[in-house]
């Protein structure tokens, strides 16, 4: 216990020091430029061009709707700055729209010397552009740019005219009013002809160099530093501690028949890791997204240390402590998601693609989504669902009504952590698409108000058996393994899963969310029948516009009958139940500090083992 709590010491010190730095770093700027530009060409009288660039800083977190996976290390995304430019034909046109009258423009004064000479000057040449609603916008940051601009382009005018031979047309007094107004904004126009100069440089330069012309590029970037540790040793269920605790294996005693088991007696290291996320979003009609998301990362969170067979990236690891690909920890960039969903109608949206993120579309909860809500594994999504984390087929969403959403889909497994030789994946030609791991999914969302959400959803799952056993990652709704209760193999099994979801907004400020699941895994032998559970509260803006803290609790895997064909996850009959507290931090619109902290009572299902303790400060950056 001593070591127990001058390891947490430690920890909390290290994360601590963690933030100030991270305070100290982080410094927002939100910048919005507006260059509005109007000139008049001598070649062509009354004719005006415009630009309209504006550049904003994004709100990053919005709109993004998956919830995670625990296959492997991974998730979703997309949080990303925005760069929005217009220059429609439309805006051009109404831009041009010109007023022949000082008079209407509303925003200048006449009682300037200044708006009775141009006043005077745009009656007799009709030289100025004006707004269709009747204003000038000089009170804008550059009102004496924009009115040399309009000053500029009377000069224009009366050179056109003196080009065409009509000298006469320009009086002796306008002309000297015209030389009048040259001298007081003499700074103005050589500034207006250089910034002309220069925004063409640029305009060219993003012209030659932009990336693409119908493709954006966001980012997600976090940094997790981790620490578990153990009340006392911790038994686990496997056949061989010294794996690495991704392919511990299962087995039973020949003799007795009962699970192999094995203690960890010592706590594992404080790690420090990263994740990172490439999303490319392009659209060919302005309705449709074709996403190609790239994933690299090398975590490998010290809880599971602590996991039986079979229950790697479960209870107590944060949901972006996760490595990318199958290599554990090693840095390779994959193929995360790859997708094109398009509209049917007004009311229909379809995805389709060869590596399509489940969670993006099934058992989503606003307070459980990973970016800035609860924050491990088993706590983003129910912890039966699904076995197919990201698979090849298609998804279609239908808003029936503004209160009710179904959403279906079929998914062959296509994950990218699992190699396709072993695991039978959409993409081997021995079993195809429709031969291999494989889940059918409908999903009815009721959302009476903008502040409640409750969905109901049932799963049917095709579990493909690896080394005669199945659960383990790819084996959802079985937190384990299962084998025919004697240490036999098993062919393919079949699941149903029936799970409910919902959130609530009770205030402002107040918030509650929960899901149930129940499961039944048939295999030939007979069914193993599960639940799990989760009830939380969540506290949206605490202590910062934009902060959310959530408290939760869950139990992971209760199995209700056919514990006798589990050869790891059954445990002594225990339920484990854990603890969570999560704490979603915004410094700027890009950065976010999150510190969660995980209590595991009763770890792998053994009623007489430890606490678990494990705490992770992560670090966000989203661009």
């Amino acid at each position: 216990m001593h070591k127990y709590l001058w390891q947490m010491l430690l920890l909390n010190a290290a994360a601590l020091a963690f933030y100030w730095v991270g305070v100290g770093e982080a410094i927002a700027r939100e910048t919005e430029t507006r260059l509005i530009l109007q000139k008049t060409k001598p070649q062509a009288a009354s004719t005006t061009e415009t630009l309209a660039t504006e550049i904003t800083s994004a709100e990053f977190l919005a709109g993004i709707a998956e919830n995670g996976d625990r296959t492997s290390p991974l998730a979703e995304t997309e949080s990303s700055s925005s760069i929005r430019q217009t220059a429609s034909a439309d805006t051009s046109q109404r831009a041009m729209s010109q007023l022949t009258s000082v008079s209407q423009l509303s925003d200048v004064q006449p009682t300037d010397w200044a708006f009775q000479a141009v006043q005077s000057l745009v009656e007799r040449y009709g030289c100025i552009a004006g707004y269709p609603d009747g204003t000038y916008r000089g009170d804008r940051a550059l009102t004496r740019y924009e009115f040399a601009a309009g000053l500029n382009a009377c000069l224009d005018r009366v050179n056109e005219l003196i080009a065409v031979g009509l000298e006469d047309a320009a009086t002796r007094e306008d002309l000297a009013t015209i030389e009048r107004l040259q001298e007081e904004f003499a700074a103005e126009l050589a500034s207006l002809r250089g910034r002309v100069d220069a925004l063409e440089a640029q305009t060219a330069e993003l012209e030659a160099n932009q990336f693409s012309t119908t493709t954006t590029l966001s980012g997600l970037v976090w940094f997790n530093l981790t620490g578990a540790f153990a009340d006392g040793d911790i038994q686990v269920e496997t056949s061989d501690i010294t794996a690495p605790p991704v392919i511990r294996p299962a087995g039973r005693d020949p003799v007795t028949g009962r699970p192999l088991t094995a203690e960890v007696t010592d706590d594992p290291e404080i790690t420090f890791s990263n994740l990172v996320w490439l999303t490319l979003n392009t659209s060919f009609t302005g309705r449709d997204n074709l996403v190609t998301q790239l994933a690299v990362g090398n975590g490998d969170s010290p809880a599971n240390v602590f996991a039986s067979a079979g229950l790697y990236n479960t209870f107590g690891v944060p949901y972006t402590d996760q490595t990318a690909g199958v290599d554990i920890g090693d840095v390779t960039v994959i193929i995360r998601e790859l997708f094109y969903e398009f509209p049917v109608g007004d009311d229909v949206q379809v995805i389709v693609g060869p590596r399509v993120n489940w969670y993006r579309y099934f058992d989503a909860n606003n307070f459980t989504f990973f970016l800035n809500g609860t924050s491990s594994f088993n706590s983003i999504g129910s912890t039966l669902l699904n076995t197919i984390d990201r698979g090849s087929g298609a998804v279609a969403l239908w808003q029936l009504s503004d209160q009710f959403r179904l959403g279906v889909g079929y998914l062959g497994e296509n994950n990218e952590f699992l190699p396709s030789d072993l695991f039978r994946t959409s993409s081997n030609p021995d079993e195809g698409l429709f031969g291999g791991t494989n889940t059918l999914t409908a999903e009815i969302t009721y959302s009476p108000s903008s502040t409640f959400n409750v969905r109901l959803l049932y799963n049917r799952s095709n579990l493909n058996a690896v080394f005669g056993q199945v659960g383990g990652a790819p084996g959802e709704p079985i937190y384990g393994l299962l084998d025919d209760g004697a240490g036999g193999g098993l062919n393919d099994a079949t699941a149903d899963t029936f799970n409910i979801n919902f959130d609530w907004l009770i205030t402002p400020g107040i918030g509650i969310f929960s899901r149930y699941t129940y499961s039944i895994t048939h295999i030939e032998p007979g069914d193993v029948d599960a639940q799990a559970f989760q009830a939380g509260l969540a506290f949206p803006d605490l202590g910062k516009e934009g902060a959310l803290a959530t408290l939760s609790y869950m139990i992971p895997f209760s199995v209700l009958d056919g514990r006798e064909f589990l050869v790891s996850g059954g445990g002594d009959g225990g339920v484990q139940y854990e603890f969570e507290a999560t704490y979603y931090y915004p410094l700027t619109d890009n950065i976010s500090l999150v510190p969660a902290f995980y209590v595991i009572g009763n770890a792998n299902n053994f009623s007489d083992n430890p606490t678990i303790f494990v705490g992770n400060l992560r670090a966000q950056f989203a661009f």
